[in-house]
């Protein structure tokens, strides 16, 4: 059932595959161009798709990918600059999405104690209540992927994998076990204990909000 979900275009056509079939005749070869006008096309529909099954929870799928992120911390908490590195965008993006969320009430800011100027991210109990809420839809949907097979799944992760891999996304080079990710946990660890003083010390003395609310 698609209630609430974006209408359907239904056109008699594949518009896409029409346009590869004019620019072979004028360009040359459109496999390319195909390729990459049908990810941007896929990208509309999906982002369309998810936002429609969040928007009960107040959430677009940005905000909710930040949610799940501070959910994946030990402490619920991470700075600013390790949300961006994590979700991979502008840190002016991070600032937006962390100021909507905290207008909600689902995260609140801190003042990081080790530096006095970084801020650090915290979700909030209804924030992460609306995290397991929202996830739930999100999965019985099969995040708007249900007409493909998990092999299907597997295959585009893969393909698309290596295109972030050919962007710089990240190194994939198998690393040592022992060295594989410690610097990472390290530097989490360091940001979660620093959050958890930060919010020891905000939750006593005044009920006027987070220390750092409001502020970039």
């Amino acid at each position: 059932m698609r209630t609430g979900l974006p209408k359907p275009l239904n056109l008699p056509f594949d518009p896409i595959e029409r346009a590869a079939e004019t620019w072979r005749d004028r360009f040359g070869a459109s496999s390319a161009m195909a390729a990459v006008t049908s990810i941007m096309r896929a990208h509309q529909i999906l982002i369309a798709q998810l936002d429609t099954l969040l928007r009960p929870y107040d959430l677009t799928f940005a905000r909710y990918e930040a949610l799940v992120l501070l959910t994946f911390s030990r402490t619920g908490a991470l700075p600013l600059s390790k949300i961006g590195e994590r979700l991979m965008v502008h840190p002016t993006s991070v600032t937006n999405t962390v100021t909507r969320l905290e207008r909600a009430g689902l995260v609140r800011r801190l003042r990081n104690p080790r530096d006095g100027r970084g801020v650090l991210a915290e979700i909030t109990d209804e924030g992460r209540e609306r995290v397991r809420r929202a996830t739930g839809d999100l999965m019985a949907a099969g995040f708007c992927m249900t007409m493909y097979g998990e092999p299907e799944l597997e295959g585009l992760f893969d393909l698309l994998r290596t295109l972030r891999v050919a962007a710089g996304d990240f190194d994939p080079a198998p690393r040592p076990a022992s060295a594989d990710g410690a610097a990472e946990r390290a530097a989490d660890g360091t940001a979660e204990r620093a959050a958890g003083g930060a919010a020891g010390e905000a939750a006593a003395p005044e009920p006027a909000g987070p220390v750092g609310a409001g502020s970039a």
